[in-house]
C-alpha cells in the first residue's frame, strides 16, 4: 500500500510518516498541492492521501478538488487532517471529495480508526 502525506510542515509529515509505516504503507511526502499534484503524476497509483488545508501554493481544499476531477485518481482514498474543526470546514471538504476528516493533533490510535474505517487497518 502506497501513501502520500501532503503538509507544508515538516514534523507533522514525520510523524504520520512513521504511523502510517507502522500500518504497512511505503510513504511520499509533499509540502503543498502542486507538490502533491506532481507527485501523483510520477508515482503511479496511491492508495491513500492524508493531506493538510492550510498550505501555501495550492491548499488541501484545492488539491482534493483537483484530485477528485482526475478520474484515473478517483479510486485514492483521501483524509483531510488539519486544524480546521469548523463543522462547516469538515462539511465542505466531505463535500469536495475527502472520504476523512481528523483533527490535529492527531494520535497514532485516531489515525489507526480512520484507516479501519477506510479499510486499510486491521484490528
Amino acid at each position: 500500500m502506497k501513501a502520500l502525506v501532503v503538509d507544508d510542515s515538516r514534523a507533522i509529515r514525520i510523524i504520520l510518516r512513521k504511523a502510517l509505516a507502522v500500518e504497512g504503507f511505503e510513504v511520499l511526502e509533499a509540502a503543498d498541492g502542486r507538490q502533491a499534484l506532481a507527485e501523483l503524476s510520477k508515482s503511479g497509483p496511491i492508495d491513500l492521501a492524508l493531506v493538510d488545508w492550510n498550505m501555501p501554493i495550492m491548499n488541501g481544499y484545492e488539491l482534493i478538488k483537483e484530485v477528485r476531477a482526475k478520474p484515473d485518481l478517483d479510486r485514492m482514498a483521501i483524509m483531510m487532517v488539519t486544524t480546521e474543526t469548523e463543522a462547516a470546514q469538515v462539511q465542505r471538504a466531505l463535500e469536495a471529495g475527502a472520504n476523512e476528516y481528523v483533527m490535529k493533533p492527531v494520535t497514532p490510535d485516531v489515525l489507526k480508526e480512520k484507516l479501519l474505517l477506510l479499510g486499510f487497518a486491521k484490528e
